[in-house]
């Protein structure tokens, strides 16, 4: 190019986007242009001026420079083509009617237009924070699922078996939770109890005894603790003070409930008679079946009567104070036995005490007891006068033979019998007959000659009324 020749602004502008061109080439992308480079390129109509031909006079490349050899685009003073003075550093402002691209301006043009170019510095997404946030999220949101499943029980069955569970009286909501898993109905005391807690059933749980299932879910459960029995159909069935086991078999076989009372009578596992003194040669129960009225389901079963009449004898016999009769080295068996004996002579409750005073005198004195009440259980002649040889019956429980106690209790006494037997009145009395007209009552005798005269005033009224018993008039 000749010396001093000026560029146009279009062709500075173009010489511009050429060099823009070639450094896109050297970092591996396209041509890259401002928004104005069609225009710019469009308004570039002129020819650049030939350069004038060199002669091979000169002795010189005519594709070189007159001096150094450079490229002869660039200027002899400066080294530097003058087309790319004003456009060298990227910092300088660029000619009118142009827009300036910065650095991360091309790299983003690249990017969007699928261009290549720098590849984008990848990012972290995540702290090391959050990941451990997002973690303990997943934990509390799988103990949450796992609280709800073990709470709600969606998946549990219906159970299976039958275990027979009794809700003691006043038992709270934790305690029954404890022993429904104890015995296997539910899996879990605590949830049972938030169960419970969640559909307010805590204070609504029921006594009883319940037939429940094996593994049963909470909500049955409940259900079934929580719902009023119906309604079942009883009867009342009373045992009166002094009755023999004999005599209640023959009501209850009058009342036609099914049974063997006598047979169920014999040993029972509800009772343990060593603990009360009685001889391993006891034949039955007799005197532990303690007299009262009791309700029993419909139908009445035999075990059940059974049951409650032990059961009843275990509580109200242990209320008594038995220091005296131990004082006078009598067991608690001896104690019942003697009860007994007082419940069948004695007839009205002033003189089941004094009843009591003359056993425990002969006691005393060595003295054959003579009760006919022994006698007559004996024998089993309860209605008419005793014959000469029932009151000489070998029987072990006959007490006009033998010395001391009978065998057993005679028959199913009363409270009232058992404190006169265990608290005897402080008298002589060593006799007693039957009162005439007196209505049940004795009269009561220190000596037998005393007994002689009170024994012939009652036999007399006794032959007076025909053979019939003088004691109620």
């Amino acid at each position: 190019m000749t010396e001093g020749v000026e560029r146009s602004d279009e062709e500075r502008e173009a010489a511009r986007i050429e060099r823009e061109r070639r450094r896109a080439e050297r970092a591996g992308s396209g041509p890259v242009a401002s928004q104005e480079e069609p225009e710019a390129a469009a308004s570039y109509d002129e020819p650049e001026p030939e350069e004038p031909d060199r002669t091979e006079e000169d002795g010189e490349d005519p594709d070189r420079t007159e001096e150094d050899g450079e490229d002869p685009d660039r200027t002899e003073e400066g080294g530097e083509d003058p087309i790319f003075d004003d456009y060298e550093d990227d910092d300088d402002e660029v000619p009118a009617g142009t827009k300036r691209i910065s650095r991360l301006q091309r790299q983003r043009i690249a990017e969007t237009s699928g261009r290549p170019g720098r590849p984008a510095k990848p990012q972290r997404r995540h702290s090391w924070g959050i990941r451990v946030l997002s973690l303990l999220a997943l934990v509390l949101a799988g103990g949450v699922i796992w609280f709800l499943v073990e709470l709600l029980q969606p998946f549990h069955g219906s159970g299976h078996g039958s275990v027979a569970v009794t809700i003691p009286a006043h038992s709270t909501s934790s305690q029954i939770g404890d022993l429904l898993e104890r015995e296997g109905v539910i899996d879990s005391s605590f949830f049972f109890n938030a169960r419970a807690t969640l559909a307010g059933d805590r204070s609504d749980m029921r006594a009883g005894t319940y037939q429940l299932k094996l593994d049963m879910p909470y909500s049955a459960v409940l259900t079934a603790l929580t719902t009023p029995p119906r309604a079942a159909k009883v009867s009342n069935l009373t045992i009166i003070e002094g009755d023999t086991r004999a005599k209640i078999a023959a009501v209850l076989r009058a009342e036609h409930i099914r049974g063997n009372y006598l047979a169920a009578t014999r040993r029972s596992p509800l009772i343990n008679l060593r603990a009360f003194g009685a001889p391993r040669s006891l034949p039955s129960l007799e005197g532990f079946l303690f007299p009262s009225t009791y309700q029993l389901r419909d139908p009445i079963r035999i075990s059940d009567l059974v049951s409650d009449q032990l059961k009843t004898f275990k509580q109200r016999f242990g209320t008594v104070n038995l220091s005296y009769a131990r004082s006078k080295h009598l067991t608690p068996f001896d104690v019942l036995t003697i009860a007994s004996m007082v419940q069948g002579e004695a007839q009205t409750l002033h003189d089941m005490p004094l009843v009591s005073s003359v056993i425990y005198n002969r006691l005393r004195d060595g003295m054959l007891l003579g009760i006919d009440a022994t006698t007559r259980y004996a024998t089993g002649n309860f209605t008419t006068p005793l014959t000469n040889a029932q009151l000489r019956s070998s029987s072990p429980y006959n007490t006009r033979v033998h010395p001391g106690l009978p065998l057993g209790p005679i028959n199913s006494p009363g409270m009232a019998a058992i404190e006169a037997a265990a608290h005897p009145a402080r008298t002589n009395y060593l006799y007693f007959v039957a009162k005439p007209c007196g209505n049940g009552a004795s009269v009561f005798a220190s000596n037998y000659a005393q007994f002689q005269r009170e024994a012939q005033a009652y036999q007399a009224a006794r032959t007076a009324r025909g053979g019939k018993s003088p004691t109620h008039c």
